[in-house]
């Protein structure tokens, strides 16, 4: 057991942060002092000293004590936010490349790996993307429902009866009038939209259509430069649904197999087999859409490097435009944080290699990195990261991840960040994510959006 003794700092969560990407949370204790150490087979750790307060640099005593014990060290340094690239974007307009470039390795102890990776991932942003002007949005939209419900899961994924999703149907209808009625008054208009989940196309071919023609009819669409669905379940998707989110204007979507192994797909909770996929993505293809992204997770319960490279491997041969490949998080309300809290730490090794073989292979294959995030918990204290053909780059995902421009979510689960241009913050407003509570409160979360949202404008 490592007993973590921090003098004088109160926020302890900020370090725990960093010393589980070293350690599973079984294996230590972090405190203000300890009283003993009798244990045998303890080993005790205490930094700060000084009492210093920059948490930076209470971060790199931290690393540097426990790269003495562990092994193998993050290649993402004391960097435990959900942005690097934001972070890297940020230096770089300050202080220009090189200079950015030196800050992330001594101050932050990032790789020069994982340095180039989150520079010239930036870069690449501003070339394909630009700057968001500042009259436009990103808008989101929930549909909190799925078929069944993963077990790496942790969002919004409800398994509820038509009545019930008819239900949240005019709620959210409700707040698109008001969201789309605030938006012409404020003169502001939508560059992306996304429709996310949940799965989307659990809905019926009726009521995805009149979903559709609904934001068709409410938002000005003229200056949408990118409209996605998440179509991820084979299971959900037929060619009435593909026709109908066709015609209403959204010109990419998702299909997210996760793995192509049967046995994996069974595993986590999916009722469907790799064949479904590709005939999903076959119909998508036949009906013209400008996109199509496609998921991969690495390190799956009970999967092999193998196994991921079978999985991509049979995912370039349908040659999507985009590939986004997960690293394993095993997050706190997912079916695997109760089975295996520690499985992120078990499959690090494995990750590590696959998202290295992901990087390799798919950069063969002509596919660039365009966007990355982390998160809590990651296998391999790796990361997420979305890779396009020139020219398809997701826009909606860079934009939510470098958080300059307004994100105006909507539905049960949906959090709007109010960007301040002159004062370079955001202001969260967030909706409930119970999709009941969200029925019974809409004229509240109606009002939150008043209050939050349009007042600002």
């Amino acid at each position: 057991m490592f007993r973590i003794q921090v003098n004088n700092f109160e926020k302890k969560d900020l370090l725990m942060e960093l010393i589980d990407e070293f350690l599973p949370k079984s294996a230590y204790e972090l405190a203000d002092e300890f009283a003993d150490h009798t244990g045998e087979n303890d080993t005790l750790i205490s930094v700060n000293k000084e009492g210093c307060s920059d948490i930076n640099a209470i971060k790199r005593e931290l690393y540097n004590t426990l790269s003495k014990y562990v092994e193998e060290t993050p290649d993402w340094g004391i960097l435990t936010g959900v942005r690097p690239v934001k972070l890297a974007g940020e230096l770089i307009e300050k202080n220009g490349r090189s200079i950015a470039e030196k800050i992330l390795k001594t101050d932050y102890f990032i790789s020069d790996e994982k340095t180039k990776l989150a520079l010239d991932i930036y870069e690449d942003q501003i070339a394909s993307c630009g700057y968001p002007e500042e009259e436009s949005v990103s808008l989101y939209i929930g549909i909190p429902f799925c078929p069944t419900r993963c077990s790496y899961c942790a969002f919004a994924s409800n398994q509820e009866d038509y009545g019930e999703v008819k239900k949240y149907l005019d709620a959210l209808y409700r707040e698109i009038d008001y969201v789309a009625e605030e938006m012409r008054e404020a003169a502001l208009y939508p560059e992306s939209i996304y429709i996310g989940g949940g799965t989307p196309t659990t809905l019926t071919s009726e009521d995805m259509t009149i979903l559709l023609k609904r934001i068709a009819d409410s938002f000005d669409l003229a200056k949408v430069k990118e409209y996605t669905v998440e179509a991820g379940r084979p299971d959900t998707i037929d060619g009435e649904k593909l026709l109908a989110i066709k015609e209403c204007g959204a010109d990419r979507i998702s299909i997210n197999p996760q793995s192509m192994k049967a046995d994996t797909m069974k595993l986590i909770g999916r009722a469907h087999e790799p064949g479904d996929i590709e005939r999903a993505f076959t119909e998508a293809r036949e009906m013209g859409f400008k996109s199509i992204n496609m998921d991969l997770i690495a390190g799956l319960p009970e999967e092999t490097l193998t196994d991921f490279r079978d999985s991509l491997k049979r995912i370039l041969e349908m040659e999507p435009e985009n590939i986004t490949v997960h690293s394993l998080a095993v997050k706190r309300a997912s079916r695997l944080k109760e089975e295996d809290p520690d499985l992120y730490v078990k499959q690090s090794e494995e990750v590590r290699k696959m998202v290295k073989t992901a990087l390799s292979e798919l950069s063969e294959a002509g596919y660039k990195p365009y966007y990355l995030y982390r998160q809590k918990h990651m296998a391999g204290a790796c990361e997420n990261m979305g890779y396009a053909k020139p020219g398809t780059e997701g826009l909606y995902n860079i934009r939510i991840m470098d958080e300059h421009q307004t994100n105006i979510a909507l539905g049960a689960g949906g959090i709007s960040k109010i960007y301040y241009p002159n004062e370079n913050r955001l202001e969260r407003v967030a909706n409930v994510t119970n999709y009941r509570e969200y029925i019974n409160r809409i004229d509240e979360m109606i009002e939150r959006k008043r209050e939050g949202v349009f007042n600002a404008y």
